[in-house]
Protein backbone atom coordinates (compact mmCIF):
# COMPACT_ATOMS: atom_id res chain seq x y z
CA UNK A 1 0.00 0.00 0.00
CA UNK A 2 2.80 2.47 0.78
CA UNK A 3 4.20 1.97 -2.65
CA UNK A 4 1.01 2.32 -4.43
CA UNK A 5 0.69 5.70 -1.85
CA UNK A 6 4.02 6.69 -3.14
CA UNK A 7 3.65 5.99 -6.84
CA UNK A 8 0.47 8.30 -7.13
CA UNK A 9 2.34 10.90 -4.83
CA UNK A 10 5.45 11.14 -6.85
CA UNK A 11 2.83 11.51 -10.09
CA UNK A 12 1.13 13.99 -8.58
CA UNK A 13 4.16 16.27 -7.13
CA UNK A 14 5.12 16.27 -10.61
CA UNK A 15 2.41 17.29 -11.88
CA UNK A 16 1.62 20.22 -9.37
CA UNK A 17 4.96 21.49 -9.51
CA UNK A 18 4.62 21.81 -13.27
CA UNK A 19 1.24 23.44 -12.56
CA UNK A 20 3.20 25.64 -10.26
CA UNK A 21 5.33 26.78 -12.40
CA UNK A 22 2.54 27.67 -15.00
CA UNK A 23 0.61 29.45 -12.40
CA UNK A 24 3.68 31.57 -11.21
CA UNK A 25 4.23 32.92 -14.37
CA UNK A 26 0.52 33.61 -14.19
CA UNK A 27 0.49 35.58 -11.04
CA UNK A 28 -1.12 32.91 -8.67
CA UNK A 29 0.55 30.13 -6.73
CA UNK A 30 -1.27 26.51 -5.81
CA UNK A 31 -1.00 25.20 -2.69
CA UNK A 32 -0.14 21.81 -2.45
CA UNK A 33 -3.01 19.17 -0.31
CA UNK A 34 -5.46 17.18 -1.40
CA UNK A 35 -6.69 15.29 2.21
CA UNK A 36 -9.58 16.11 3.78
CA UNK A 37 -7.95 18.22 6.21
CA UNK A 38 -7.09 20.82 3.94
CA UNK A 39 -9.95 21.35 1.69
CA UNK A 40 -12.07 23.79 4.33
CA UNK A 41 -8.13 26.15 4.08
CA UNK A 42 -8.13 26.06 -0.04
CA UNK A 43 -11.79 26.72 -0.24
CA UNK A 44 -11.54 29.66 1.99
CA UNK A 45 -8.60 30.86 0.07
CA UNK A 46 -10.80 30.67 -3.22
CA UNK A 47 -13.88 32.68 -1.78
CA UNK A 48 -12.21 35.12 0.21
CA UNK A 49 -9.29 35.82 -1.66
CA UNK A 50 -10.37 38.13 -4.16
CA UNK A 51 -12.79 39.80 -1.55
CA UNK A 52 -9.97 42.49 -0.22
CA UNK A 53 -11.03 41.48 3.14
CA UNK A 54 -8.72 41.36 6.31
CA UNK A 55 -7.85 37.42 7.24
CA UNK A 56 -5.86 36.51 10.01
CA UNK A 57 -4.32 32.83 9.61
CA UNK A 58 -3.75 30.46 12.51
CA UNK A 59 -1.83 27.24 13.07
CA UNK A 60 1.17 25.60 14.39
CA UNK A 61 4.55 26.67 13.58
CA UNK A 62 6.15 25.28 10.27
CA UNK A 63 2.07 24.24 8.39
CA UNK A 64 2.43 27.29 5.93
CA UNK A 65 1.02 29.89 7.27
CA UNK A 66 3.03 32.96 4.92
CA UNK A 67 2.26 30.54 1.95
CA UNK A 68 -1.24 30.64 2.51
CA UNK A 69 -0.64 34.78 3.03
CA UNK A 70 0.73 34.64 -0.79
CA UNK A 71 -1.96 32.69 -2.07
CA UNK A 72 -4.54 34.70 -1.17
CA UNK A 73 -2.60 38.18 -2.46
CA UNK A 74 -2.10 36.12 -5.54
CA UNK A 75 -5.67 35.12 -6.62
CA UNK A 76 -6.69 39.01 -4.69
CA UNK A 77 -7.09 42.12 -7.84
CA UNK A 78 -4.04 43.80 -5.83
CA UNK A 79 -1.65 40.79 -7.02
CA UNK A 80 -0.33 43.26 -9.22
CA UNK A 81 0.97 45.34 -6.44
CA UNK A 82 3.69 44.30 -3.69
CA UNK A 83 2.78 41.74 -0.78
CA UNK A 84 5.19 42.71 2.15
CA UNK A 85 6.10 40.57 5.01
CA UNK A 86 7.36 41.78 8.15
CA UNK A 87 7.58 39.56 11.28
CA UNK A 88 6.97 40.51 14.80
CA UNK A 89 9.06 37.94 16.43
CA UNK A 90 11.96 38.61 18.30
CA UNK A 91 11.78 42.57 17.52
CA UNK A 92 12.05 45.12 20.00
CA UNK A 93 9.22 47.78 20.11
CA UNK A 94 11.10 50.31 18.81
CA UNK A 95 12.44 48.31 15.96
CA UNK A 96 9.21 46.72 14.86
CA UNK A 97 7.70 50.32 14.71
CA UNK A 98 10.12 51.66 12.32
CA UNK A 99 10.12 48.88 10.58
CA UNK A 100 6.03 49.39 10.15
CA UNK A 101 5.83 53.13 9.96
CA UNK A 102 9.47 53.96 8.42
CA UNK A 103 11.17 57.17 10.28
CA UNK A 104 12.66 60.45 9.33
CA UNK A 105 16.82 61.66 9.93
CA UNK A 106 17.14 61.95 13.54
CA UNK A 107 14.18 60.52 14.71
CA UNK A 108 16.82 58.59 17.09
CA UNK A 109 20.68 58.13 17.34
CA UNK A 110 20.71 55.80 14.51
CA UNK A 111 18.34 57.57 12.09
CA UNK A 112 21.11 58.54 9.53
CA UNK A 113 18.62 59.19 6.51
CA UNK A 114 14.82 58.81 6.15
CA UNK A 115 13.54 55.64 6.02
CA UNK A 116 10.21 54.23 3.79
CA UNK A 117 8.30 51.57 6.20
CA UNK A 118 6.77 48.24 5.07
CA UNK A 119 3.11 50.26 5.14
CA UNK A 120 4.18 52.32 2.42
CA UNK A 121 6.04 49.87 0.04
CA UNK A 122 2.61 48.11 0.44
CA UNK A 123 0.74 51.01 -0.61
CA UNK A 124 -1.62 49.40 -3.06
CA UNK A 125 -0.86 46.10 -2.39
CA UNK A 126 -1.10 43.25 0.49
CA UNK A 127 1.24 43.87 4.22
CA UNK A 128 1.40 40.49 5.84
CA UNK A 129 1.71 40.59 9.57
CA UNK A 130 3.54 38.18 10.91
CA UNK A 131 3.40 36.34 14.84
CA UNK A 132 1.13 39.14 15.78
CA UNK A 133 0.73 38.49 18.87
CA UNK A 134 3.61 39.53 19.87
CA UNK A 135 3.36 43.21 19.19
CA UNK A 136 2.70 45.22 21.90
CA UNK A 137 0.18 47.03 23.37
CA UNK A 138 1.56 50.53 22.34
CA UNK A 139 1.73 49.53 18.95
CA UNK A 140 -1.10 47.67 18.77
CA UNK A 141 -2.81 50.73 19.48
CA UNK A 142 -0.83 52.47 16.28
CA UNK A 143 -2.24 49.89 14.45
CA UNK A 144 -5.86 50.04 14.93
CA UNK A 145 -5.65 53.38 13.58
CA UNK A 146 -3.88 52.87 10.34
CA UNK A 147 -6.76 50.18 10.01
CA UNK A 148 -9.23 51.81 11.27
CA UNK A 149 -8.67 55.68 9.30
CA UNK A 150 -5.55 54.38 6.49
CA UNK A 151 -3.12 57.45 8.12
CA UNK A 152 -0.45 56.70 10.10
CA UNK A 153 3.08 58.75 10.59
CA UNK A 154 6.71 58.09 10.85
CA UNK A 155 8.42 57.73 13.38
CA UNK A 156 9.94 61.14 14.53
CA UNK A 157 7.42 62.80 11.98
CA UNK A 158 4.36 64.74 12.81
CA UNK A 159 3.02 64.27 9.00
CA UNK A 160 0.21 62.30 8.16
CA UNK A 161 -0.10 59.77 5.66
CA UNK A 162 -2.37 57.62 3.57
CA UNK A 163 -2.41 54.39 2.14
CA UNK A 164 -4.79 51.67 0.88
CA UNK A 165 -3.18 48.06 2.10
CA UNK A 166 -4.86 44.92 2.52
CA UNK A 167 -3.78 43.16 6.19
CA UNK A 168 -2.72 39.73 6.27
CA UNK A 169 -1.95 38.68 9.96
CA UNK A 170 -0.77 35.28 11.35
CA UNK A 171 0.01 33.86 14.64
CA UNK A 172 0.12 30.38 16.24
CA UNK A 173 -1.01 31.86 19.85
CA UNK A 174 -4.85 31.95 20.65
CA UNK A 175 -5.55 35.55 20.56
CA UNK A 176 -8.79 35.34 22.29
CA UNK A 177 -6.92 33.75 24.98
CA UNK A 178 -4.57 36.75 24.94
CA UNK A 179 -7.34 38.93 24.96
CA UNK A 180 -8.46 37.50 27.85
CA UNK A 181 -5.47 37.89 29.43
CA UNK A 182 -5.54 41.39 28.56
CA UNK A 183 -2.35 41.01 26.41
CA UNK A 184 -3.94 41.58 22.74
CA UNK A 185 -6.37 44.24 22.05
CA UNK A 186 -10.50 43.22 21.32
CA UNK A 187 -11.21 46.19 18.97
CA UNK A 188 -7.25 44.76 16.89
CA UNK A 189 -8.67 41.39 16.75
CA UNK A 190 -11.84 42.20 15.70
CA UNK A 191 -10.08 44.35 12.85
CA UNK A 192 -7.96 42.04 11.63
CA UNK A 193 -10.34 38.78 11.98
CA UNK A 194 -13.11 39.08 9.66
CA UNK A 195 -12.31 35.55 8.48
CA UNK A 196 -9.73 33.37 10.03
CA UNK A 197 -8.11 30.75 8.29
CA UNK A 198 -6.53 27.60 10.45
CA UNK A 199 -4.18 25.37 8.89
CA UNK A 200 -3.90 21.67 9.99
CA UNK A 201 -1.10 20.66 11.16
CA UNK A 202 0.96 17.74 9.18
CA UNK A 203 0.01 15.27 11.01
CA UNK A 204 -3.96 15.67 10.44
CA UNK A 205 -3.05 15.29 6.95
CA UNK A 206 -1.28 12.19 6.75
CA UNK A 207 -2.65 11.68 2.70
CA UNK A 208 -0.17 14.93 1.80
CA UNK A 209 3.00 13.80 3.34
CA UNK A 210 4.30 11.60 0.59
CA UNK A 211 2.73 13.95 -2.02
CA UNK A 212 4.44 17.30 -0.16
CA UNK A 213 7.97 15.09 0.04
CA UNK A 214 7.86 14.48 -3.60
CA UNK A 215 7.35 18.18 -4.27
CA UNK A 216 10.19 18.71 -1.86
CA UNK A 217 12.32 16.48 -3.59
CA UNK A 218 11.51 17.40 -7.14
CA UNK A 219 12.65 21.22 -6.17
CA UNK A 220 15.63 19.98 -3.87
CA UNK A 221 17.08 17.48 -6.28
CA UNK A 222 16.38 20.52 -8.89
CA UNK A 223 18.58 22.98 -6.74
CA UNK A 224 21.55 20.57 -6.03
CA UNK A 225 21.96 18.90 -9.18
CA UNK A 226 21.03 15.49 -8.15
CA UNK A 227 19.36 12.85 -10.73
CA UNK A 228 17.29 11.78 -7.60
CA UNK A 229 13.39 10.58 -8.35
CA UNK A 230 11.94 8.71 -5.76
CA UNK A 231 11.92 7.52 -1.95
CA UNK A 232 12.67 4.05 -1.22
CA UNK A 233 9.95 1.91 0.63
CA UNK A 234 11.85 1.99 3.76
CA UNK A 235 11.86 5.84 3.24
CA UNK A 236 8.06 6.15 2.52
CA UNK A 237 6.82 4.64 5.45
CA UNK A 238 9.49 6.78 7.97
CA UNK A 239 8.36 9.70 6.23
CA UNK A 240 4.18 8.17 7.31
CA UNK A 241 5.08 7.21 10.38
CA UNK A 242 7.13 10.18 11.62
CA UNK A 243 4.96 12.47 14.06
CA UNK A 244 5.94 16.12 12.33
CA UNK A 245 6.13 18.29 15.12
CA UNK A 246 7.85 20.78 12.97
CA UNK A 247 4.85 20.17 10.37
CA UNK A 248 5.67 21.10 6.96
CA UNK A 249 8.76 22.99 7.42
CA UNK A 250 10.57 19.96 9.10
CA UNK A 251 9.22 17.80 6.19
CA UNK A 252 10.94 20.07 4.05
CA UNK A 253 14.27 20.15 5.78
CA UNK A 254 14.15 16.77 6.00
CA UNK A 255 13.88 15.96 2.14
CA UNK A 256 16.38 18.26 1.81
CA UNK A 257 18.88 16.53 4.36
CA UNK A 258 18.02 13.36 2.15
CA UNK A 259 18.86 14.56 -1.11
CA UNK A 260 22.13 16.41 0.19
CA UNK A 261 23.14 12.62 1.93
CA UNK A 262 21.87 10.24 -1.08
CA UNK A 263 24.49 8.55 -2.71
CA UNK A 264 22.31 6.71 -5.24
CA UNK A 265 19.06 7.69 -7.34
CA UNK A 266 16.63 7.02 -4.63
CA UNK A 267 16.03 8.42 -1.10
CA UNK A 268 16.55 5.80 1.49
CA UNK A 269 15.54 5.94 5.22
CA UNK A 270 18.90 6.45 6.77
CA UNK A 271 19.31 9.47 4.15
CA UNK A 272 16.69 10.96 5.74
CA UNK A 273 17.79 11.50 9.69
CA UNK A 274 14.65 11.11 11.18
CA UNK A 275 14.70 10.43 14.74
CA UNK A 276 11.56 10.40 17.10
CA UNK A 277 11.10 12.30 19.86
CA UNK A 278 14.11 11.71 21.96
CA UNK A 279 12.61 10.40 25.62
CA UNK A 280 14.01 11.21 28.48
CA UNK A 281 17.34 10.96 29.41
CA UNK A 282 18.05 8.35 31.96
CA UNK A 283 21.35 10.31 32.93
CA UNK A 284 20.55 14.31 33.00
CA UNK A 285 24.31 14.40 34.11
CA UNK A 286 25.60 13.22 31.06
CA UNK A 287 23.81 15.82 28.93
CA UNK A 288 25.44 19.43 28.13
CA UNK A 289 23.26 22.13 29.27
CA UNK A 290 22.57 23.02 25.60
CA UNK A 291 21.32 19.59 25.61
CA UNK A 292 19.26 19.44 28.49
CA UNK A 293 17.53 22.97 27.61
CA UNK A 294 16.85 21.77 23.59
CA UNK A 295 15.55 18.23 25.20
CA UNK A 296 12.79 20.50 27.43
CA UNK A 297 12.13 22.82 24.89
CA UNK A 298 11.37 20.17 22.56
CA UNK A 299 8.97 18.12 25.43
CA UNK A 300 7.22 21.17 26.23
CA UNK A 301 5.60 22.13 22.74
CA UNK A 302 4.78 18.56 22.27
CA UNK A 303 2.65 18.78 24.98
CA UNK A 304 1.57 22.24 23.93
CA UNK A 305 1.13 21.20 20.28
CA UNK A 306 3.15 23.83 19.16
CA UNK A 307 1.65 26.35 20.75
CA UNK A 308 4.56 29.09 22.00
CA UNK A 309 2.31 31.36 23.66
CA UNK A 310 1.23 28.34 26.56
CA UNK A 311 5.07 26.56 26.13
CA UNK A 312 6.46 30.11 26.87
CA UNK A 313 4.16 30.56 29.93
CA UNK A 314 5.10 27.08 30.72
CA UNK A 315 8.93 27.58 30.67
CA UNK A 316 9.06 31.36 32.28
CA UNK A 317 10.10 32.46 29.10
CA UNK A 318 9.06 35.33 27.02
CA UNK A 319 7.62 34.02 23.57
CA UNK A 320 10.61 35.88 21.59
CA UNK A 321 13.53 34.59 24.09
CA UNK A 322 11.57 31.25 23.00
CA UNK A 323 11.53 31.37 19.54
CA UNK A 324 15.19 32.28 19.27
CA UNK A 325 15.92 28.89 21.39
CA UNK A 326 13.79 27.20 18.90
CA UNK A 327 15.61 28.73 15.56
CA UNK A 328 18.76 27.60 18.19
CA UNK A 329 18.05 24.26 18.20
CA UNK A 330 16.70 23.98 15.14
CA UNK A 331 12.97 22.55 16.95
Amino acid sequence: RTQVELGRALRQGLRLEAENRLLRDQGRLKLIGESAAMQPVLQLIARVGPSGANVFITGENGTGKGLVAQALHAVSSRSARPLVTVNAGGLSEGVFESELFGHVKGAFTDAKADRVGRFELADGGTLFLDEIANVSLNLQAKLLRVLETGEFERVGSSKSRRVDVRILSASNADLNAEVASGRFRQDLLFRLNTIEIRLPPLRERREDILLLACHFLYQHAQRYRKSLTDFDRAAAQALLDHRWPGNVRELDHAVERAVLMSQGNVIKAEDLGLRPLREAPTRLEDMSLEEVEGFLIQKTLARFEGNVSRAAEALGLSRSALYRRIEKYKL
